[in-house]
């Protein structure tokens, strides 16, 4: 009888185990987990989704609600997604977007060469030259939407950069690049304020700012 009883205590306690291991492995159980850790330590670390695309649809409602929106970005595809599309359809309005890109202006051998050459490695289709063509087309659509809103500022970088920080009053989203894919495959943290992460995000973005140039108009060079 004991033997019987022991034998059936452990089948549940292995059936539990393995029920809460299936469940961590799922998105949003880790994602309460991780913020239960992140209220002990201060880190206000909230999620860590797997790829900065599976973000993209929190991000639409966080900058929905924004008062403000800061971005640094090393190539500004997303920019021009959904995500952001409402900011330049007018369809919301925060009462200032600040955005930084990297000069495509750059003699050889800056941060765009190297992050070229980086991506060329797991993909071959891209050329020197691809980013920093990107780049230019990504600051001419944004310089286009800018023409009809105010207070949207962009602006051009020549810095270090490995991480792509959203940031509005609230939230911030931080990838960091890897050297084996694309910022939108890239894992991503999701931030609240108050927070250390959060803290950083916004010094992060405030120096670069500070150490920028103002992106010059195509139509008016």
């Amino acid at each position: 009888m004991n033997a019987f009883l022991l034998g059936v205590l452990s089948s549940l306690a292995t059936s539990a185990l393995l029920l809460a291991l299936s469940l961590l492995h799922a998105a949003r159980p880790l994602w309460w987990l991780t913020a239960a850790c992140s209220w002990f330590n201060g880190t206000g670390l909230h999620r860590v989704y797997r790829r900065q695309s599976s973000a993209e649809r929190t991000m639409r409602e966080d900058l929905a609600r924004a008062q403000w929106v800061k971005v640094i970005a090393g190539r500004g595809n997303i920019l021009t997604r959904e995500a952001f599309a409402p900011l330049w359809s007018g369809t919301i309005s925060p009462a200032s977007v600040q955005i930084l890109l990297p000069d495509p202006d750059t003699p050889n051998d800056s941060w765009l060469d190297r992050r070229s050459h980086n991506v060329a490695r797991f993909d071959p289709g891209f050329t020197p030259d691809l980013l920093r063509s990107q780049v230019r087309a990504n600051i001419d659509y944004l310089t286009q939407a800018a023409q009809t809103h105010t207070g949207i500022w962009l602006r051009r970088y020549n810095l270090p950069h490995t991480c792509r920080i959203i940031a509005t009053d609230k939230v911030a989203y931080l990838t960091f690049y890897s050297d084996n894919a694309h910022g939108r495959n890239s894992p991503c943290l999701y931030a609240r304020a108050p927070g250390l992460l959060y803290t950083i995000a916004l010094q992060q973005f405030d120096t670069a700012w500070a150490n920028s140039t103002e992106a010059p108009d195509p139509q008016h060079p």
